[in-house]
């Protein structure tokens, strides 16, 4: 093992009441690449300010090789002291180090260096940000959530530049398949503490649940050890008082360490409030068309959207996907065509922008309206404080103003506000954001079992794949593909992704990487996603109801005389009989897939 570029030894760091950084270590070595995962509020992206040099700790040791070049990509990165992004990139230059790598990566991420920082999107302010930490070649790179803002080409960009770096890396990031593409170490901040595992990302999840089951059968016996101690106090009988001293003095002991004992913080636990059942069919859209100016958004567009469906909407920044969900729902008027909405239909939506919420507000006047203390989901009434338990949120935050809570904590709020109103209809732009892998994973349970029908936009690879039955893919100048299946399905079928980069024939999983991504260590066996699960009991019975149409459309079509007494019908159920063995073809295909896939799950 080479010698480390960075170690941090026992990192000690308070603010306020509890700790944030208790005995912290963190070390990194040539070429390692270190996923920093933890619950939103562990103190991830303080722990990375240190390792940077930008937060002095209360205690411990902070050491960097001699000469190597650490560079620090922010969250939010301020590049408001410059002319344009070409000169915020070239700050980040040493004289050693090559000027032309500044327009290069500017171009490979879609700027030309000429742009004004006051006018960058937080999308554009993300890309000139990472070629100012890429450019200098540096020895470490420190990456706080680094797909945050970008679309999913430049996160695939970004993905394969990664897996090419010599650079060791510190990776925080919320994207799953991001993390288990490049992550070949990872370090888990829980409670103020790190524990380290020589693995990458893929098995993460099933070595923090074997830790914390370790730690609740720890406390288990403690408690149980107490329980005797306190039972031998009462009821023991008397020895020499010296050895009682120090009976009484060790069950002091033990109980202080039950007191300082911290928790592991619980899950949210979110529902969705649903309304009255839909119609079968939610949305029809025929020959939809939409643009501004010279600028196509959608072009000749026919979707058909049915009740459960779960739609996934992906494209590149400004492709219009949150326009073409405008559309769809009715909310933006088209060029031509026509949207016909489906009887009954009550829809909550997310915002992504968060443009609905007031920052002069509190956090319990965002979710009551600011009228009274109650908040109503799925026809009950409930104090706020216990809802906003439900969502993570202490009591001591209910009267915190909006705009001093974190982009996790908005996130978090936007989902309460959306899930408490009456639905049959959810959608949701851009959820995922800023939330910690275990609210995810609630996040995903809920739309998997969610009743009604779900359209969502996101550039989470892995989320896609977990939740949705079909993705409606950007093609450029308008077009618009629907294809059955997640994001890798969607892949597969195209074989090239969003940028037109050819893709591997063979379909990778949700711990998938990108061509030409050197392989990761072999995961941990995954779990099926809440939607395959749901899909594998619900397509055999869609499969049978499917054959049974078919046979009895290819009965009314074998009538000899249907044509010549109504031709139009016949026509009708000529159309109905192919879409129906379309359905049933891709139907059958899935669940074979799934089959497959639950077998190997099961024999791995």
């Amino acid at each position: 093992m080479p010698p480390p570029l960075l170690q941090l030894s026992d990192i000690r760091l308070t603010f306020g009441g509890a700790p944030l950084l208790e005995g912290v270590e963190l070390s990194v070595s040539l070429g390692e690449r270190v996923c920093l995962v933890g619950r939103n509020g562990s103190g991830k992206s303080t722990l990375l300010r240190i390792a940077a040099g930008l937060v002095e700790p209360d205690g411990g040791e902070c050491f960097v090789q001699p000469g190597a070049v650490v560079r620090y990509l922010p969250q939010e990165p301020d590049l408001s002291a410059f002319p344009t992004t070409l000169a915020y990139v070239e700050s980040g230059l040493g004289p050693a180090d090559n000027l032309h790598q500044a327009r290069y990566l500017l171009d490979q991420l879609g700027l030309t260096g000429e742009e004004s920082p006051a006018s960058l999107s937080g999308g554009e302010a993300r890309r000139a940000a990472l070629a100012h930490v890429l450019a200098p070649d540096p020895d470490i790179l420190l990456l706080d959530e680094p797909t945050n803002h970008l679309d999913l080409p430049a996160i695939e960009w970004l993905e394969t530049r990664l897996a090419q770096q010599k650079a060791a890396l510190v990776l925080i990031s919320h994207d799953r398949r991001f993390l288990t593409s490049l992550s070949r170490v990872t370090v888990w901040l829980d409670r103020g503490r790190t524990h380290r595992a020589e693995t990458g990302f893929a098995g993460f999840e099933a070595w923090r649940d074997r830790l914390l089951e370790e730690e609740e059968t720890a406390q288990h016996k403690l408690d149980r050890k107490i329980v005797r101690e306190e039972h031998w106090m009462r009821y023991g009988v008397t020895a020499r008082r010296k050895r009682n001293v120090r009976r009484v003095a060790e069950l002091a002991a033990l109980r202080q360490v039950r007191r300082e004992h911290r928790k592991a913080a619980g899950k949210a636990e979110m529902a969705a409030s649903a309304a009255d059942t839909s119609g079968a069919l939610v949305i029809e859209a025929t020959g939809l068309a939409k643009a501004f100016g010279e600028r196509i958004i959608v072009k000749d567009l026919s979707v058909r959207v049915m009740r459960g469906d779960r739609i996934g909407i992906v494209g590149p920044n400004g492709s219009g996907k949150t326009t073409l969900v405008n559309l769809l729902t009715g909310a933006l008027a088209p060029d031509s065509g026509t949207v016909r909405l489906g009887v009954n239909l009550a829809m909550s939506s997310l915002d992504q922008r968060r443009d609905s919420l007031d920052p002069g507000w509190t956090l319990s006047e965002a979710l009551t309206g600011g009228r009274g203390n109650t908040v109503t989901v799925g026809g009950q009434t409930k104090h706020v404080i216990g809802y906003m338990q439900d969502f993570q949120f202490s009591p001591q935050q209910a009267r915190t103003p909006l705009s001093a809570l974190s982009g996790g904590e908005r996130g978090r709020l936007m989902l309460a506000r959306a899930l408490a109103r009456p639905s049959n209809l959810l959608v949701l732009d851009e959820p995922t954001n800023d939330l910690d892998l275990e609210t995810l994973d609630v996040l995903e349970e809920l739309v998997g079992t969610y009743t009604g029908t779900v359209i969502l936009i996101s550039h989470d690879r892995d989320f896609l794949d977990r939740v949705v039955n079909a993705v409606l893919a950007s093609d450029g100048d308008g077009r618009w593909i629907e294809y059955a299946g997640g994001y890798s399905d969607m892949l597969a079928q195209r074989g090239a992704d969003l940028a037109g980069r050819r893709t591997q024939k063979a379909r990778p999983g949700p711990a998938g990487r990108p061509a030409g991504a050197p392989a990761a260590p072999s995961p941990t066996r995954r779990k099926l996603g809440f939607n395959e699960k749901h899909a594998l009991e619900t397509l055999p019975k869609e499969i049978d109801a499917l054959g049974g149409r078919i046979r009895a459309l290819q009965a009314r079509l074998g009538d000899p005389s249907f044509y010549s007494r109504d031709p139009k019908a016949f026509a009708e159920a000529t159309a109905a009989l192919a879409a129906a063995q379309s359905r049933l073809a891709a139907a059958e295909e899935r669940w074979l897939e799934l089959e497959l896939l639950r077998e190997e799950i099961a024999g791995g």
